[in-house]
Parts: structure tokens; C-alpha cells; sequence
């Protein structure tokens, strides 16, 4: 056995001898061992954006870490399915650093992991395009489509579909790809069904989500409904509605077998999760990991799916 496969069921191994009480102590106690100067700024970041619970020691509040130490409580066997389902060491190493920095607060092995050679979503060594009809949920103001097309050119696409849900980005969206040709943009939300959303503003526009309730609208749609010709590669990165996109993008993803860049690190459960749900659609689907994050914590991971 690789000691890389060792460490990951080592871990297992360990977290699965624990209680749900236990892990979180554990966890707790790791926390309160890092410096000051460390836990300061990492309290700032998770309040900030709220994905993943809030965390503050003036406050005696350790809701983030009761949610991790529930997920490695009860879905090791969706991680253990997952690490075995991964298709190289490289992504086999991430998923790793990812659960040894939330047990262990071990910021050495995620830094390790960061992705320093390819730009988010298109690892040349795994994704391969041209041709493409690019869907891009979450398009912000163009970044993706303008990496796609420093990439892979600009006759690599039939068609792009750019989604993006504020209105003063979706200006901005617009001007940014104004030269190029055959791009449609969907001043939309991705969802599982089709109705009238509000707009949730963030501390930053790129962390915008949608929401019940709220004063300025968008209008939600499912991509099965809202796209009619066959897609080739679906990118998401749309804060933590990836799962409603892709139960509202199922057929797509059985008929057409489009590449899947969907981000998978909003919430505590997507990393296991979403490869589930894509499996459970098409079993032949193979996944990979990559970090385009930071070291401190584990933001910015993709989920390939080819």
C-alpha cells in the first residue's frame, strides 16, 4: 500500500473510533493551540462569508468546527467512496490535505496541494476543449471565459452561455467579452426550479447568492429548460447553489455527458455530495480534485468530472 493510501485510512480509521463529541473536542482543542495571530484572521474569514458557520473564541462560538466534526462523523464512507473514486494522486492528496486541515488544523499538506501550474477549472493535463458549447454559471465579470480563451483559443467554442445574477456584474460581464462572438448572457439563476428569486448581496459581488425573500429579483431557471441544444462542459461556481443547478441540469448531464468544473468547498457537505449526485446520474463519470485556494483553509476546490 502507498503510504499516501495509508495515511487517508489511517485517518479513517481514527475518526471512525471517535464519537461525534469527541471529534469536535478534538478539533476545538487543535484550534485553541494555534496562535492568536493565526485564529484572528481565519475567524474573520469564515464569519465573513458565513458558508461554513461562524467561529470566534471572544465569543465562546464553535458552530464551524460542530459542523465539521459532524461531517467526519457521519459521511466517512461518502469520503472513503470518494477517495476511491478519484482518479489520480494528485486529487487523492488534496482530499487528504482537506480533512487533515479540518481535524487537525495541518496547514503544511494543504499548501502542498495548491494548484500552481493551471488556472481554476482548466487543467490542461485533464481537460481537454475545443468545440465546446460552455456553460458558465457563476460567470462573474468574464474571468473563466477570458481563461478559457487565453487557453484553448478563440475558435475552440461553438457557443458560450455566461449566467450571472447582479446587475451591475452582468454589466460589467457583458463589456468585458464585448469583441468576441457567439456568447449568450442570461441575466439568470441556476436552480432545480423555474421562479422569481431575490438577490442576496455579500461583502463581495463575486459571493452574491439568491435568496426567497429580498427587493431586487432574478428569475431562477433550470438548465434542462433554459439551454435546448447539447452542452460540452458545465462550469459552476454560483455559492453554494451547485447542488439545486445540478438536479436542474440532470438531463443535460445523462444525455450530453458535458465535462463538469463545479466548485465544491460553500458549504460542508458539497465535497462529498455533489460527486454523489453526478454519480448517482452517470456512474461513468470519473472525478478529480484541484486547489486553486489558500493554505489556511480549503477554498476554491474544483470538482472535474470527465
Amino acid at each position: 500500500m502507498k503510504n499516501i493510501d495509508k495515511d487517508f485510512y489511517d485517518l479513517v480509521k481514527l475518526l471512525k473510533s471517535l464519537s461525534e463529541e469527541e471529534i469536535f473536542e478534538n478539533i476545538k482543542n487543535y484550534y485553541l493551540s494555534l496562535a492568536e495571530d493565526v485564529r484572528k484572521p481565519l475567524e474573520d474569514f469564515l464569519n465573513r462569508f458565513g458558508y461554513w458557520g461562524t467561529l470566534s473564541y471572544e465569543n465562546n462560538d464553535y458552530t464551524e468546527i460542530k459542523n465539521k466534526a459532524e461531517s467526519l462523523a457521519y459521511h466517512l464512507d461518502d469520503y472513503i467512496w470518494l477517495y476511491e473514486k478519484l482518479g489520480d494522486y494528485r486529487s487523492k492528496k488534496l482530499l487528504l490535505a482537506i480533512l487533515r486541515n479540518w481535524y487537525y488544523y495541518d496547514f503544511y499538506n494543504l499548501e502542498n496541494s495548491r494548484e500552481i501550474n493551471f488556472t481554476p477549472y482548466f487543467d490542461l493535463d485533464l481537460v481537454e476543449c475545443h468545440d465546446e458549447v460552455l456553460v458558465d454559471l457563476g460567470a462573474y465579470t468574464g474571468d473563466t471565459v477570458l481563461d478559457y480563451l487565453k487557453i484553448y483559443g478563440p475558435n475552440s467554442y461553438q457557443k458560450i452561455y455566461c449566467y450571472e445574477i447582479t446587475p451591475n456584474t452582468f454589466a460589467i460581464l457583458k463589456n468585458n467579452l464585448y469583441q468576441y462572438n457567439n456568447i449568450e448572457y442570461r441575466r439568470k439563476a441556476a436552480s432545480d426550479t423555474k421562479e422569481i428569486m431575490y438577490i442576496n448581496n455579500s461583502c463581495d459581488a463575486s459571493a452574491n447568492t439568491v435568496s426567497p425573500i429580498g427587493s431586487e429579483t432574478v428569475e431562477a431557471v433550470t438548465l434542462d429548460d433554459d439551454i435546448t441544444e447539447s452542452i460540452t462542459t458545465l462550469k459552476m461556481d454560483i455559492e453554494g447553489y451547485e447542488q439545486k443547478a445540478i438536479r436542474g441540469a440532470q438531463k443535460h448531464i445523462i444525455n450530453d455527458h458535458p465535462k463538469l468544473l463545479i466548485s465544491v468547498y460553500h458549504n460542508n457537505e458539497d465535497l462529498w455530495k455533489i460527486p454523489r449526485m453526478i454519480a448517482d446520474f452517470d456512474p461513468s463519470y470519473k472525478f478529480y480534485l484541484r486547489n486553486n485556494g489558500g493554505g489556511v483553509f480549503p477554498t476554491e476546490i474544483t470538482l472535474i468530472g470527465l
